[in-house]
């Protein structure tokens, strides 16, 4: 889980763009990898704001650790991290495929 830094650097709209689009280029990557099953956005359900995303990787607590640590806004402190394993039966989750965007131009079609 990704949470709003409260000591996060001041950030200009075209660093925080940059950093976005860093951001979801990390996850597309994880994706493609085979490491991310799932991933989103979660402050418009947060009142507080502070819960900033969920990520769903299949891999062991220690890896998803080093693989979120990577990500470009933990990195530059935006970000703070929160990693708990969640055990399910093999086969209880099942999706179609996708594709995660690379960037927030991408991600809107623009």
């Amino acid at each position: 889980m990704l949470y709003r830094n409260p000591e996060a650097p001041e950030l200009s709209d075209e660093e925080g763009g940059a950093l976005q689009d860093a951001h979801l280029d990390h996850l597309a990557t994880l994706h493609e990898a085979g490491h991310l099953v799932a991933a989103g956005p979660t402050a418009l359900g947060d009142p507080d704001e502070e819960l900033r995303g969920l990520s769903i990787l299949k891999v062991d607590v220690d890896r998803a650790r080093e693989l979120a640590e990577t990500d470009p806004g933990v990195r530059a402190g935006v970000f703070t991290l929160k990693i708990m394993p969640w055990m399910v039966p093999a086969g209880a989750i099942a999706h179609t495929p996708a594709r995660f965007p690379h960037s927030s131009a991408e991600a809107t079609g623009d």
